[in-house]
């Protein structure tokens, strides 16, 4: 148990697996928590074309584990921060691309192009019946950081890349943000990104900005990427218009083009004390020079 920051909130790690439900009633029962703060799920390695060869152990953890915790929680009168997807969607008519007219709290799910996306499109109306939780849509999560699970970490790697505008979730910003809206007591579902959308060239042209000049990338349709790939991806943008009113005061969310730039800043700093910058970048990180 340690406290998060200097704000004086005492934190437990849990130590269960959402799956077993025995285990994670004991833990609560012996901890006896006031908030709940669940992030478990499987989204498969490298990426969640996993899932569609492991079906069954995606339903184990991502519904069925979602859902023990969820109703525990509620048996105990915890509220339960449930941290979502919004890759659910993907833009139609009246959400076409570049309209700024981005999927509400209300919105179904449309999009099932992944197994993936399917559970937790059908996970949602579910979680929505327990009064106690909040459910927060992040969507291609950026942190300060080049760990795995950072969508910047994930493009980088790539050799294309579709450029299609996204609404995405700056980890920096938002994570704060999901305390304070805990604390809050708020409940329900919410878009859970920044404010507007950014598209994969506009991020990978800030990563060479401020992490490794010589990088390049190209791009390819989304008809070709589907040929090597074997689940399809969400892209869309969700309405932050609710997120951004009931946000308690004293949080700051910027638009996500600000956010992104801002992240990259602190990375460079980050990486520079790592060792990584300016020129100690691991392999996996360095692309071969243009042939002139």
């Amino acid at each position: 148990m340690y406290p998060v920051n200097s704000i004086g909130i005492k934190v437990v790690a849990a130590e269960s697996r959402i799956e077993n439900r025995e285990d994670v009633a004991a833990e609560l029962d012996a901890v006896k928590p006031t908030h709940v703060l669940m992030s478990a799920g499987i989204t498969g390695r490298p990426n969640i074309d996993w899932c569609e060869d492991h079906k069954p152990e995606t339903l184990r953890v991502n519904v069925i584990g979602t859902l023990n915790v969820a109703d525990l929680c509620y048996m105990r009168d915890i509220h339960c921060t449930i941290y979502a997807t919004g890759c659910i969607f993907k833009y139609d008519e009246e959400h076409s691309l570049g309209s700024g007219v981005g999927f509400k709290e209300d919105a179904k799910a449309n999009f099932d192009g992944s197994f993936y996306s399917e559970t937790k499109g059908y996970m949602e109306p579910m979680l929505k019946c327990y009064p106690n939780c909040l459910i927060l849509r992040v969507r291609m999560p950026i942190s300060d950081d080049l760990i795995h699970r950072n969508f910047v970490t994930k493009i980088v790697k790539y050799e294309r890349v579709v450029n299609i505008p996204n609404s995405m979730t700056v980890l920096h910003e938002l994570l704060p943000a999901s305390l304070a809206m805990a604390q809050k007591g708020l409940t329900g579902v919410y878009n859970f990104t920044n404010p507007g959308v950014i598209s994969h060239n506009q991020v990978l042209d800030l990563y060479t900005k401020y992490i490794d000049p010589t990088y390049h990338y190209k791009n390819f349709t989304v008809e070709e990427q589907s040929k090597v790939i074997k689940a399809g991806r969400s892209n869309n943008e969700l309405d932050t218009t609710q997120l951004m009113k009931d946000m308690p005061e004293g949080i700051v969310i910027n638009d996500i083009q600000t956010a992104v730039e801002l992240c990259f800043q602190r990375m460079k700093v980050n990486l520079t004390e790592m060792g990584w910058l300016p020129d100690n970048m691991p392999e996996e990180f360095v692309r071969e020079p243009l042939s002139s």
